[in-house]
C-alpha cells in the first residue's frame, strides 16, 4: 500500500497507476512538503485511506542550477524549502501515526552532492542535502524511543528526467566517473530503500546508503579530478 504524493495530482496519479497496474495498491495525493499544513492534511488522509502510516520515505527534490555570484535568496530558500524544510515537515506530520503504530521507517533520499561532493551551480543543492543527513542523524537518537528508524539512501548520478536535459556532454561526464561505467537508474535507488523499510532492517539506524556505482572510490575521485 503506497500514498504517492506530489504538488501535481496528475503526476501524482500517474505513479499511483503504474503500481497498481504492476499489481500493488496505491493512492495519489496533492500535497506540498514545503507546508506542513499541507501535508499533516495527506498524513491525516493517508492514514484514514490505508489504516495507518508505517514508512516514510522523504524524496522530494529539486535542483535548479544557480552559480554562486547570481544566486538569489530566493533560489536559496526555494531549495532549502523543498528539500530540508520538506524532510522535517513530512516527518513531522507522519510521525504521530508512526508513534501511534510504535513501529516505523523512514528513509531520507539525500545526494552524493553536498555531503561527500559538489558540482558547479549546485551550492543551494549541496547545502540542503547535507543539512538532510545532519537531520537525519539527530532525528535517529530521538525517534529510536518509539521503536522507529531513520536512514537515508545517497545516490550517485542516477538517470531520471531532471538530468536528461543536461545534455550528452553533461550526461557522459558523469557517465566517465563512475567505476561501474554507467548512470544510475531509478531501480537502483528503489531497491535500497525497499531494504531500509523492511523489518529485515530493524537493527538498522541513523546510517547512510551509498548507491553511486563506486563514483566516491579514492582512485574515481582521483579521476574526475584530472577530467
Amino acid at each position: 500500500k503506497v500514498a504517492v504524493v506530489a504538488r501535481s495530482l496528475t503526476k501524482a496519479e500517474e505513479t499511483a497507476t503504474e503500481i497498481r497496474e504492476n499489481g500493488g495498491c496505491a493512492h495519489a495525493f496533492e500535497g506540498n512538503v514545503a507546508d506542513l499544513e499541507s501535508m499533516k492534511s495527506v498524513a491525516s488522509e493517508t492514514a484514514s485511506t490505508f489504516g495507518g502510516i508505517d514508512v516514510l520515505c522523504a524524496n522530494a527534490g529539486i535542483f535548479p542550477n544557480a552559480p554562486i555570484e547570481e544566486m538569489t535568496g530566493e533560489h536559496w530558500d526555494q531549495v532549502m524549502n523543498t528539500n530540508a524544510r520538506g524532510t522535517l515537515f513530512s516527518l513531522q506530520a507522519c510521525l504521530p501515526f508512526l508513534k501511534k503504530a510504535e513501529y516505523g521507517r523512514i528513509i531520507v533520499t539525500s545526494s552524493i552532492t553536498g555531503p561527500a561532493t559538489g558540482y558547479v551551480g549546485w551550492s543551494h543543492y549541496g547545502a540542503s542535502k547535507a543539512a538532510q543527513l545532519g537531520f537525519m542523524r539527530s532525528a535517529a537518537l530521538e525517534l529510536a524511543r518509539y521503536n522507529i528508524t531513520i536512514n537515508a539512501v545517497m545516490p550517485g548520478n542516477i538517470m531520471t528526467e531532471g538530468l536528461e536535459g543536461l545534455g550528452d556532454h553533461y550526461l557522459n561526464t558523469m557517465t566517465a566517473s563512475v567505476p561501474l561505467k554507467r548512470l544510475g537508474n531509478v531501480e537502483d535507488i528503489a531497491y535500497a530503500a525497499l531494504f531500509l523499510a523492511s523489518r529485515e532492517a530493524g537493527y538498522i539506524t541513523g546510517q547512510t546508503i551509498i548507491v553511486d556505482g563506486g563514483q566516491l572510490l579514492p582512485e574515481s575521485l582521483e579521476a574526475m579530478g584530472q577530467n
